[in-house]
């Protein structure tokens, strides 16, 4: 005791019970700490008792040690939990040995006083827990055993740094529990805002445009100029056949570029236009567009999947004047020698779809092998100069580089109309529908200065999902997928448009052909079907949020549940994913190729092709080792010489992969059941 007498430099007292809790520290280390007790003399209250505590034990030393450690200490620091009676009691007791001046009251962290720890803290480093205030350390260990509570210990990770974060921005434990309850604290969801930014363009006056009279008329009863995007595709050479490649945010009238190109080029007798997008519910609901809008000027077809697809009792049409179709469905009459007619123009939507693993490839083939048709049907028959290429995405990450591979202009909008301000709260499966609806109702009970209510799209990963999601919804909400007859969706785009439903809830998978004027998104899942979203389907997604005709702001909810996983295939947790697609640039558009990709396009290639296959192979975007993927293809017997044999025919008209077709070679021989089949081929990549 004499060598820590001898050099101390702060002593800490802190009330409890009837006694004080005294801490000893020299070099911001705790030498010990002891029980101190005062009585009461005729000089003013004075130490009674000392005893060192040694873990449950007590060493009773002499009451004026402490006064000898009181006065070799630089300073004496009383606790602010201590009461003000038990303060006013120190103080008197050091003021008898005048040693006042080195003591005052200290604001310190409650759990490290009661601990037998001296943790001083200052306005700046406090976090407020309910009426006290605790040191930072301590508000971690509180907010992870809040965590375990509310959470049954599934908060770890990626939810539990940003909670964390959140915590020591805002310094308050009790409004981050409050928001794991599903309390919705906008200064603590908000993640950021996109502000609005407006591009200066000069917009073309529609009357100026010289089109068709057909169309020029049409354009002309709808608009008095064009929108900024759509001005710039015409000044920079739309009218003249040149091929672009359109980059705009949503909703900011991209898809008329095309649709402009195409429409001019068919009445002028400048060939077919085929219109074609990702998924077969795009393509119904685009055909059903054009129907409406140019039926009176053309004749309109559409052509999805790997067969002739009636609507309303109208067989596909490959001599229609417009075609509109999946890439699947082009690609399969191509690979099966379909007549596709005089094609003048090709708009290619979605274009970014050329990065997605599984279908980019089929993307990046279908191009090099609809640009060889169109070329070889102009070398016949050169009346109208070839065809013109039209590709539109919200999202590119590369757009140069993307330009250049597809030998195009690029024409680049960056304009954001009203600014979008993006939130993030955590909860689980459950608990987002009670989230989303107290969402819902709070967006739609809310007017913008234009006089429109707030309505909601609220994606998620399934239609199940969908269906569960808008029954459970208090105002009148309803379900919006593939699934569904053209009359329900029909319904249901015009109830949203007349502001008779609060929300529509859809799936990630039709994200890019929902086109309803919401102001509000929210992410109910950030997976499409058993994969995450990539950068760009997030961002194409959350840019539906808020339209400059009807709202002042859009507002984005992504609910992430922390730890979760909706497939055992999935990398990474929703919590982790969220904050990659929040704070992740856009990925580079081009196309990445496998053995077994390499295969089924090459495959494709010779099948449409023949011996101009490596060509076709070359101008793709991506890079394919010919002579391996020639070779395996003769190993497998898929191709005789530069033909496809009658295996190779077969495999190729119904996408398969190599593995795939073995699977049902494998079944064939023995005899298996179709069903069996189907099931094998299913399930061969699953783990069960």
């Amino acid at each position: 005791m004499s060598k820590q007498v001898q050099q101390v430099d702060t002593i800490f007292c802190h009330e409890t019970g009837d006694d004080y809790l005294t801490i000893v520290e020299r070099d911001g280390e705790r030498l010990f700490r002891a029980k101190l007790g005062l009585s009461e003399t005729s000089a003013g209250p004075r130490p009674a008792k000392f005893r060192l505590k040694q873990g449950s034990t007590e060493e009773p030393r002499q009451p004026d040690e402490f006064v000898e450690l009181a006065r070799r200490a630089k300073r004496i620091r009383i606790s602010e939990q201590t009461s003000q009676s038990a303060r006013e009691e120190l103080m008197e007791m050091f003021s008898g040995y005048q040693l006042e001046n080195k003591a005052k009251a200290v604001r310190t962290c409650r759990y490290c006083a009661s601990a037998g720890r001296y943790s001083p803290i200052t306005t700046e480093t406090a976090v407020k827990d309910d009426q006290d205030w605790i040191c930072q350390d301590c508000a971690r260990q509180e907010l992870e055993r809040q965590l375990t509570y509310s959470s049954g210990g599934e908060v770890t990770g990626t939810a539990k740094e940003r909670l964390e974060e959140l915590m020591l921005e805002v310094q308050d434990l009790q409004r981050i529990v409050n928001l794991l309850q599903g309390q919705l604290d906008p200064d603590l969801t908000k993640f950021d805002t996109i502000s609005a930014t407006t591009d200066e363009v000069d917009p073309v006056r529609v009357d100026s445009l010289n089109l068709h009279p057909g169309l020029q008329n049409l354009l002309e009863d709808r608009f008095e100029t064009l929108l900024p995007v759509q001005s710039l595709s015409v000044e920079n050479g739309l009218f003249d056949g040149d091929d672009q490649l359109v980059v705009s945010a949503t909703a900011t009238g991209k898809t008329l570029v095309g649709e402009m190109a195409g429409i001019n080029r068919v009445l002028n007798g400048k060939g077919t236009m085929l219109f074609l997008v990702p998924l077969v519910a795009l393509a119904n609901q685009k055909y059903e567009d054009f129907t409406e809008e140019y039926g009176h000027l053309v004749d309109v077809s559409i052509r999805v999947g790997a067969s002739r697809i009636a609507d309303e009792g109208e067989r596909f049409d490959p001599n229609a004047d417009v075609i509109v179709g999946t890439y699947e469905g082009i690609d399969h009459a191509l690979r099966t020698g379909k007549e596709m007619g005089d094609i003048g123009t090709v708009v290619i939507d979605e274009v970014h779809t050329l990065k997605e693993e599984g279908r980019g490839h089929r993307l990046d083939g279908l191009i090099s092998r609809l640009k060889y048709a169109c070329e070889q049907r102009a070398k016949r028959r050169d009346d109208y100069g070839g065809a013109q290429w039209v590709y539109l995405s919200a999202t590119v990450g590369n757009p140069e580089q993307l330009t250049s591979a597809l030998e195009s202009t690029l024409i680049e909008f960056e304009e954001r109309p009203v600014p979008i301000e993006r939130h993030v709260t955590f909860a689980s499966g459950q608990e987002k529908v009670r989230i989303e609806n107290k969402l819902v109702r709070r967006e739609f009970d809310t007017e913008s200065s234009k006089g429109y209510r707030g309505q909601t799209i609220i994606f998620t990963n399934s239609r199940r999902r969908c269906h569960e999601i808008s029954r459970k919804l208090e105002y009148s909400a309803a379900p919006y997928h593939a699934g569904l007859d053209y009359k329900r969706r029909k319904k249901v785009e015009r109830q949203f448009g007349d502001q008779e439903l609060s929300a529509v809830v859809t799936t990630a998978a039709l994200a890019a052909g929902v086109d309803f004027p919401a102001s509000q998104v929210i992410f109910d899942s950030l997976a499409m079907g058993i994969e995450w979203l990539s950068v760009q389907e997030f961002h194409q997604m959350l840019g539906r949020a808020g339209r400059p005709d009807y709202h002042d702001k859009g507002t984005v909810y992504v609910l992430v549940e922390p730890d979760c996983t909706y497939h055992n295939s999935m990398e990474g947790t929703e919590d982790e994913i969220a904050f990659k697609l929040l704070k992740g640039e856009m990925e580079p558009v081009m196309t990445e190729y496998d053995e077994t990709a390499a295969i089924e396009e090459t495959l494709a290639n010779v099948t449409v092709g023949g011996k101009a296959a490596k060509s076709l192979n070359d101008r793709m975007l991506g890079e394919i080792p010919t002579k391996h993927a020639v070779g395996k293809l003769l190993q497998y017997d898929f191709i005789d010489g530069f033909e496809p044999t009658p295996l190779g025919r077969v495999v190729t008209e119904h996408f398969l992969d190599p593995d795939e077709a073995f699977v049902l070679l494998d079944g064939i021989r023995k005899d298996a059941h179709p069903y069996e089949l189907v099931t094998d081929i299913e399930l061969r990549d699953t783990d069960l």
